[in-house]
């Protein structure tokens, strides 16, 4: 693992250290609480550009090794895990017992479930999954100071107190070290399909008159994600806004679905159905899409971004449009797809870094007019200060000052990583 000054996506460390357990961690944290140092966390390192205007930090904290099931409660449904094991680790397991986690974030083979929690990740089937706010019911937690907590329980019923654990999930790593995660779970779907809408002539306003008609129905779908036609291309090859429907339920329950989806279908829309297999496949390709630590490089001519943005639900097919029509201008490639259901949306950019910079300013400042938010969930570390990963400090920016300052006065954790340089 390149640690050092240089690394392209920064967040490096000037000693590496491997945590194998929960002691691991206290010591390291204990020892640098003493002596002033500061931590970067790292765990399967898809995240490694997301956050994080500090290049490196005196010790780099590896918890890509500690790994593994502590316990699984089949008829509860809960996993209780250590951070470092991955999406896929934990999902092949989970199948032998017809059980699932509800998350599907890109990248399932080198996305560890710690990362997934800090950075509260989600993926296009959040309309009915949700993210990881909604799955995890309790964690053990490490602060800066070798302390460890306990936060939530190991029952999904547990409901007493304050919920602590939507206090580190999304923290970016910032106020501890996660040690123990554990979720809630759902049984394995006995039937999935996914319906592919292809709008040949592009209007946004059929595409946004159809999902009203989904979410106004009694329809259930697990996913309501339009692709844009670049996006579109590599996953259907063919170049339309593209409505991605997946349905999960029993057989006769999805099939019912899909016809009346085909009863509804706006005149000149293609459509196509994919079941069982060919439809997690069709998924298994989908996120694998987009840059992570991992695969970027460091040809200018092939830099690459990742954007977040947050707004109305039905904004999403404004929010692709914008993102569309920005492109010829700043000279750069785009992927993107968003979630009618959920309102959020991904952007993938690439291009020269004097381009990116430029695309993503103008694309916040559109999203922005329409109350929405632009963060960035991959940049080379050279233009985080110019872009700005988090865009402006928000106007509660003092209460995550005052939590950073309880829980890591020193500032050790994943220094600069957060909402306005915490």
């Amino acid at each position: 693992m390149d640690i050092g000054v240089g690394h392209l996506l920064g967040n490096g460390g000037m000693q590496f250290v491997e945590a194998f357990s929960e002691d691991d961690i206290r010591e390291v944290l204990v020892d640098a609480n003493e002596h002033d140092k500061t931590v970067n966390i790292v765990s399967g390192g898809t995240k490694r550009g997301y956050g994080g205007t500090l290049e490196e930090a005196d010790i780099l904290l590896s918890l890509a090794n500690y790994t593994g099931i502590v316990e699984h409660s089949v008829g509860d449904l809960t996993l209780t895990v250590r951070p470092g094991s991955t999406l896929k680790e934990i999902s092949d397991e989970l199948a032998k017992h017809g059980q699932c986690v509800a998350l599907d974030t890109h990248w399932p083979e080198k996305a560890t479930i710690g990362g997934i929690v800090s950075a509260n990740d989600s993926g296009a089937k959040r309309l009915l999954y949700g993210s990881a706010r909604d799955l995890v019911i309790g964690m053990r937690v490490v602060y800066a100071d070798g302390k460890v907590i306990r936060t939530g329980g190991k029952v999904v019923k547990n409901v007493a107190g304050y919920d602590m654990n939507k206090l580190f999930i999304g923290a970016m790593g910032t106020l501890g070290v996660i040690s123990e995660i554990t979720i809630k779970l759902r049984p394995l779907p006995k039937y999935e399909g996914l319906s592919l809408l292809q709008f040949k002539g592009g209007s946004m306003q059929d595409i946004r008159d159809f999902s009203v008609s989904i979410l106004d129905s009694m329809m259930e779908p697990v996913s309501l994600e339009l692709l844009n036609p670049s996006i579109a291309e590599k996953m259907t090859g063919n170049r339309f806004y593209t409505l991605a429907i997946a349905f999960e339920d029993r057989e006769k329950a999805v099939l019912d679905q899909e016809n009346w989806i085909t009863n509804q279908l706006p005149s000149g829309v293609k459509h196509f159905e994919l079941h069982e297999e060919e439809a997690q496949q069709w998924w298994e390709k989908f996120r694998r899409v987009g840059p992570n630590g991992h695969n970027d490089q460091t040809n200018d001519a092939d830099t690459q971004a990742a954007l977040k943005i947050g707004s109305n639900n039905l904004d999403i097919p404004a929010n692709l449009e914008a993102a569309e029509s920005l492109v010829n201008q700043h000279h750069v490639a785009v992927e993107a797809h968003g979630g009618l259901g959920h309102g959020i949306s991904r952007v993938y950019v690439k291009g020269f870094p004097e381009d990116i910079a430029s695309y993503c300013k103008a694309l916040r400042s559109k999203v922005e007019a329409k109350h929405g938010y632009v963060i960035c969930t991959h940049l080379p570390f050279s233009l985080r200060d110019t872009v700005g990963v988090w865009g402006e400090k928000p106007s509660y920016f003092s209460l995550f000052e005052g939590i950073k300052q309880t829980n890591d006065p020193k500032r050790i954790l994943n220094r600069q990583r957060f909402v306005g340089g915490i």
